[in-house]
């Protein structure tokens, strides 16, 4: 009989946890922070999924945000903390990431695939609409704050450059599915209307 594990071990109990290979940071450290905000963008997937497990027309009208897509997002995000939690062996060295091209290409694919289902943007929008797509922006704002972490993370240590470009990558999708939400669900985007002239 296996026995279970703990929730809580304690040894995070003075502010410290354990990086990949056991060395002990500050939970406040700029790769905590990185990789502590990937964690709350996959988070914010998770909501959104739930929000659209049960709704068909999002489903058939765009299959390469589907359920599955959206897991597979998951999936990558999960493999984002682990590059980020993993620090460099020797000095310059970049630790292994599972990030690959085709899964930047696979990105852009799906951005490409639901952009040219829009009509060109003549002006700034504002983030609203259904609540699903409301989430949609929400995983964009957090999906930049990540990347904007790991970016300054990326001045202390190596970090893979196609990571960075998928996280680049992903702010746009999430910006894309909004609008295409709103689409599909007949809502109007609304333009921000600047009152300063």
């Amino acid at each position: 009989m296996i026995k279970k594990s703990n929730i809580y071990t304690k040894t995070g109990d003075t502010g410290t946890t354990s990086l990949i290979g056991g060395k002990r940071v500050k939970k406040c450290s700029l790769r905590l922070e990185a990789y502590g905000t990937i964690d709350e963008l996959s988070a914010h997937i998770g909501l959104l999924r739930s929000l659209l497990i049960k709704d068909q027309q999002f489903t058939e009208a765009l299959p390469s945000q589907s359920q599955e897509f959206l897991l597979w997002l998951q999936s990558r995000l999960f493999d984002i903390g682990t590059h980020l939690a993993m620090p460099c062996r020797q000095e310059g060295e970049i630790p292994p990431c599972s990030i690959t091209e085709a899964h930047v290409l696979h990105l852009e694919n799906a951005i490409d695939w639901a952009d040219h289902q829009l009509e060109p943007l003549h002006a700034f929008i504002l983030p609203g609409g259904t609540i699903e797509a409301s989430q949609c922006h929400v995983c964009r704002t957090v999906c930049r704050r990540a990347e904007r972490l790991i970016i300054a993370l990326a001045d202390e240590a190596p970090i893979s450059p196609l990571l960075l470009a998928f996280i680049n990558r992903l702010s746009d999708f999430w910006f894309v599915s909004a609008r295409f939400i709103n689409k599909i669900k007949s809502v109007e985007e609304i333009s921000w209307k600047n009152d300063c002239n």
